[in-house]
């Protein structure tokens, strides 16, 4: 069983910044897919980006390409979100995902294994 734990979120105004950490346990070796995703009130959960554990490559949604980076230190077991010009449209709780197999599409939540308790992200205008 992998273990994820997000932290890192909080309240800021807009244009400002915050950094997401997700600590996995031990096993998330076998993840080939280390993603974020968010939910806002009263819609769906969406794919915010995801790594490629393997290769390194990151993918973003459109929204946030550009504003967001996401990386990762294999040695901590640590996923990380750096959220730069924030607005009040990113606000939602964030959560952290593995993926284990390659197949499929990398932004599809269903096709995530395993998931964190998730973090709250509030952005005031």
């Amino acid at each position: 069983q992998v273990h994820l734990v997000e932290s890192g979120g909080g309240l800021v105004q807009a244009g400002e910044s915050l950094r997401l950490s997700c600590v996995g346990s031990e096993r998330t070796t076998r993840v080939v897919y280390m993603g974020w995703f968010r939910q806002a009130p009263g819609k769906e959960r969406e794919f915010v980006a995801t790594i490629n554990t393997i290769e390194g490559t990151p993918y973003y949604d459109g929204a946030v390409r550009g504003r967001f980076t996401i990386s990762r230190d294999n040695a901590k077991n640590t996923l990380y979100l750096q959220m730069n010009s924030l607005n009040p449209e990113d606000t939602a709780v964030y959560y952290c995902a593995g993926k284990t197999f390659l197949s499929g599409t990398y932004d599809y939540d269903k096709e995530y294994a395993y998931w964190g308790q998730g973090t709250q992200v509030t952005v005031s205008s």
